[in-house]
């Protein structure tokens, strides 16, 4: 596959959004673009881009193992279907394992088919029908069609469908009636807390098996949480429960760290950001924490802990029993004290992998400290992200000593820093030392002109471990492009993806990157 056109001003480019994110209206999507963590938006992108929404006329198989039949799968988004497409569609969705229909102007309407063809399907194992205007009469005919005996579904996502709380009174029966159900996805429907009371009756039935549920977005307040507390102490299966963006508060996230306290639930992953946490909330998560050795993932983006809130939440951190590998902090008042604090659990657990700090004020201080650390043998973090975080060019000599040294670090994301060219230079002295091991490194908005983007194309031809750049939103024009593709161009190069969203060129540099396509189709240039 060769470079990527993606229109530009269309979705600013961050890693890692999640496909819940991309079925949130826009608006949140770009509400919370800036301090996600991971891979998602590219590969959104890269769909879009090489228009491989719409489902060939012909099926779509995927073998899944020489000694195991091929299933197939229906994934289509972001195609209003005519009656003709539906009509073709209707056959595939009686027999599919996987059938996706989602941001496909599906109404109350076609769910009637969709019910008749779901009663008939022995074989689904995952439906998605995110982003249609179902509503609670569509969403009723759905779960009808999926009351079937002989329903194996095991993935059910019914984000942004206009589900509300009239139509969650068919949830309890559904879950009761459907022990293969493992996953549950209602974000971005306004089921408030009497819908979530209903949701919860179905969840304490000891026929439910859920494992992953997902309500963000959801008009949830402190008045869910002590039903869902409920089903925290009642359950051991549930291991994935994300209740991001619900005004739940300070008194909704003690109750639910009340549940979850006494519970034998082994949960994995919590997420609870923009949730209106305070610092006063981190005593309790400090005895989850603790006591949760299941835990693997805490989101608490996006809250107001300050470093009051950290200096709490550490104790449980930095616990025996504590084995978290991802730890989101995202825009969560932190500055260098609490940022002290951090690098002692980073020194003291090898179990933590992940860490994002984005959005808080640590400064070039705060950064030399997380660096310090990050050459601790003790030290295991593999991704590290610090955007946003008021740092500058003076700090990039201790990222440079890093990503010279660390042989554990792989993804550094600095984007949105005042680093300049030379703090740009001083990273690329890292990153050109032998033994270097980073594949992802972002510096989007970082005042990178062309004057830096000789070191940065020097760079790509001496590194052999590097796979992604970004360089987005960068003061560079031609020269600085030119410079770049005249490495890429080199058989030596390893780049696999570069990123130059709002980066501007002419004709001449954009008839050179059409032939770098050509010759070097496993390199991506999204732009």
């Amino acid at each position: 596959m060769g470079p990527i056109r993606v229109i530009r001003g269309v979705l600013p480019i961050s890693r890692s959004l999640t496909w819940s994110y991309l079925q949130r209206p826009l608006c949140h999507v770009r509400d919370s673009l800036p301090y996600l963590p991971a891979y998602w938006l590219v590969q959104f992108i890269t769909a879009t881009a090489d228009n491989r929404w719409s489902l060939p006329p012909s099926p779509v198989w995927r073998v899944s193992g020489e000694t195991s039949p091929p299933a197939m799968n229906l994934d289509i988004q972001c195609e209003e279907l005519s009656d003709s497409r539906w009509t073709e569609l209707l056959p595939l969705i009686q027999q599919y394992e996987v059938v996706r229909l989602d941001d496909c102007g599906l109404t109350e309407v076609r769910c009637k088919d969709i019910s008749s063809a779901l009663r008939v399907n022995s074989s689904l194992t995952e439906l998605s029908l995110g982003t249609n205007e179902l509503g609670d009469g569509g969403v009723h005919l759905v779960l009808q069609g999926l009351q079937s005996p002989t329903c194996k579904i095991q993935k059910l996502s019914l984000q942004n469908c206009s589900l509300t709380e009239a139509g969650c009174g068919a949830l309890p029966g559904l879950l009761r009636s459907l022990p293969t159900l493992q996953e549950l996805h209602l974000s971005n429907n306004p089921l408030g807390d009497a819908g979530l009371q209903l949701l919860c009756e179905g969840l304490l039935d000891p026929k439910c098996q859920l494992e992953k549920l997902q309500l963000e977005y959801c008009n949830l307040t402190a008045a869910s949480c002590e039903p869902l507390a409920a089903v925290l102490r009642a359950t051991q299966k549930l291991k994935e429960l994300v209740l991001s963006n619900n005004d739940i508060g300070e008194a909704g996230i003690r109750t639910l760290c009340r549940g979850l306290a006494d519970s034998a639930c082994q949960l994995e992953t919590l997420k609870l950001e923009n949730c209106g946490l305070t610092a006063a909330n981190c005593k309790d998560l400090c005895g989850i924490l603790a006591a949760q050795a299941s835990l693997r993932e805490l989101d608490l983006g996006s809250n107001a802990l300050s470093d009051a809130g950290v200096t709490d939440l550490c104790p449980g951190l930095l616990s025996p029993g504590s084995q978290l590998r991802t730890l989101w902090l995202w825009e969560c008042e932190v500055t260098t004290s609490g940022c002290r604090d951090l690098c002692r659990v980073l020194r003291a657990k090898e179990t933590l992998k992940e860490l994002s700090l984005a959005g808080n004020h640590l400064g070039d201080e705060g950064a030399q400290l997380l660096c310090e650390s990050l050459l601790q043998p003790s030290c295991q973090l593999e991704m590290l992200w610090v955007k946003s975080c008021s740092l500058t060019a003076a700090c990039c000599p201790h990222f440079g000593t890093v990503l010279a040294r660390n042989k554990r670090l792989l993804e550094l994301q600095l984007s949105s820093n005042k680093l300049g060219d030379a703090g740009v230079q001083e990273l690329c002295r890292g990153l050109r030392q032998p033994g270097c091991v980073l594949r992802a490194l972002w510096l989007g908005d970082c005042d990178v002109s062309n004057s830096g983007c000789g070191g940065l194309a020097a760079l790509l031809l001496a590194n052999q471990s590097l796979r992604e750049l970004d360089l987005s939103n960068n003061c560079m024009g031609d020269p600085g492009v030119l410079q770049l593709l005249g490495s890429l161009e080199q058989p030596g190069c390893a780049l696999e993806q570069l990123v130059l969203y709002d980066i501007y060129w002419t004709e001449e540099v954009e008839d050179r990157l059409r032939a770098l396509e050509r010759s070097k189709p496993s390199l991506r240039v999204i732009s």
